[in-house]
């Protein structure tokens, strides 16, 4: 680990005449502070330092909670402190400091190594002396297989946070690069990042989270219809879960009855209760437009996600371009059945072992790891433009030397066709969608639902500027 550039950050912020603050640390020691008071000067740094370990003592002073490890806890920990600032040094310094808050509540590693390693800290701040405050919130997954080790690993999270907040809060996406300063992806994780108030009004949280996932900071990001930013770990936790994987560029009628007619019969399958299950729209960066410099063009994927938004449903960006990969995380989350919907072309590219080279199994080593916990794959049907057949995962035909793994997976009900759809939608086609939008053809309307039509137009989407002359009702 690099120790100097730590050091040299907390050195930074404590030779700042204007940063004074207090720093509120649960659980893994007061590892972030620790780092302030060993760079020197934190006289002109640090207001106060607690840690309130036992629960009641917590309570009473940032009120009772459900559970100490979780956003409310923290909130309420920035809330409490930062108005004790405020109230108490304002009328000696209030003319010449920003107050700052920092805060943790996190469970490290127990004796046992059964517990599930993660926190979530935070930073309230004002920009300059009495400004309004403006917060950044991050949840954190330690993977350190040592206490002392990720204890160490938080501090340094937690110097990355209070630096960026002070030198890098103009360039929100280098504050994010910057968390993980000194550390590796091997031993941190950051799955959740929020940015909030007056600062930060012109921040989209949802570009913030694809900042997470393409940086490798985390392996999924995702949100709400609402765009609020969502914590994997308790959005998915014990629930049911099926995955509608695609590009959605746009969103069409078919988008919407492969997940509708997939839920119905999946519930089914899976013997869940009706509206238990979790539907997810899922995008991976492989899906997403790229610049000429090879970066996620930011207008590309907001196009889409301003899509999703108006059809209700909870949206996931993953760095998952394997199946497995996808599956694996998914079950680390949630012990119920998941299910993932998608076409019979995606099918298709499942059973092509060109995709497999890189692991030593091949294709079996990758079936065996999609399917070890009882995946579904639901299948949606394809119309054959040619010859006008319909494809489907019982006349779907593979490379000899597969037949009987596909036929085998079939009979174990871990590929499932979807049945119950609308024949209809089978002509659509998302290029020719885009295609229409384009041209000014207005009979791409019908071909995806009211509300996303209604957002393309509203907002200009995927190229749209008006019917042409010949289309205008």
């Amino acid at each position: 680990m690099e120790y100097s550039l730590i050091r040299d950050k907390a050195l930074k912020v404590n030779l700042q005449p204007d940063c004074y603050g207090s720093f509120a640390e649960i659980g893994a020691g007061q590892e972030v502070v620790r780092w302030f008071f060993q760079a020197g000067g934190a006289a002109g740094t640090v207001s106060k330092s607690i840690s309130a370990y036992d629960m009641k003592v917590s309570d009473s002073l940032y009120g009772e909670c459900s559970r100490y490890v979780c956003k409310e806890r923290l909130l309420s920990m920035l809330d409490t402190e930062q108005s004790q600032n405020e109230r108490i040094l304002s009328e000696q310094r209030g003319e010449s400091s920003c107050f700052f808050t920092f805060a943790d509540t996190v469970s490290a590693i127990n004796y046992q190594k059964t517990n599930d390693c993660h926190g979530w800290m935070g930073v309230r701040f004002q920009a300059e002396p009495g400004a309004e405050n403006s917060t950044v919130a991050i949840h954190v997954r330690m993977l350190d297989r040592e206490n002392s080790d990720q204890q160490e690993a938080l501090g340094v999270v937690g110097v990355n946070l209070v630096y960026g907040v002070f030198f890098l809060r103009d360039n929100p996406a280098k504050l994010v690069e910057s968390l993980l300063d000194g550390l590796s992806t091997n031993r941190v994780e950051i799955d959740v990042i929020e940015f909030s108030g007056e600062t930060f009004k012109d921040v989209d949280n949802r570009i913030m989270s694809l900042q997470l996932v393409r940086l490798g900071l985390t392996g999924v990001a995702m949100f709400d219809s609402t765009g609020a930013v969502l914590q994997p770990s308790e959005a998915l936790r014990k629930r049911p879960l099926l995955i509608e994987r695609g590009r959605f560029r746009p969103f069409t009628n078919v988008n919407l009855d492969m997940l509708s007619a997939g839920l119905r019969e999946f519930e089914t399958i899976a013997d869940v209760v009706p509206d238990e299950t979790l539907p997810i729209m899922e995008i991976t960066m492989s899906n997403l437009e790229q610049s000429s410099e090879g970066e996620v063009c930011l207008e590309d994927f907001i196009s889409r996600a301003e899509v999703l938004a108006t059809t209700g449903y909870t949206v996931m960006i993953s760095n998952f371009f394997e199946y497995y990969r996808l599956a694996s995380y998914l079950f680390r989350l949630t012990n119920r059945p998941v299910g993932i919907a998608l076409g019979i072309g995606a099918l298709k590219n499942l059973f092509d072992e060109r995709y497999y080279e890189e692991l030593d199994g091949g294709i079996l080593e990758s079936f065996g790891r999609l399917f070890k916990e009882q995946l579904k794959l639901m299948v949606y049907p394809m119309l054959d433009q040619d010859s006008g057949d319909i494809l489907t995962s019982h006349n779907l035909e593979v490379h000899p030397d597969l037949v009987q793994l596909l036929e085998f997976l079939k009979a174990r009900k871990s590929i499932m066709p979807i049945e119950d759809i609308t024949h209809a939608y089978l002509r659509i086609h998302s290029e020719d969608v885009l295609r229409r939008i384009a041209s000014g053809d207005r009979n791409w309307i019908s071909m995806v639902p009211e509300s996303v039509a209604e957002a393309i137009q509203s907002r200009g989407l995927f190229g749209f500027s008006g019917f042409g002359e010949s289309n205008v009702a």
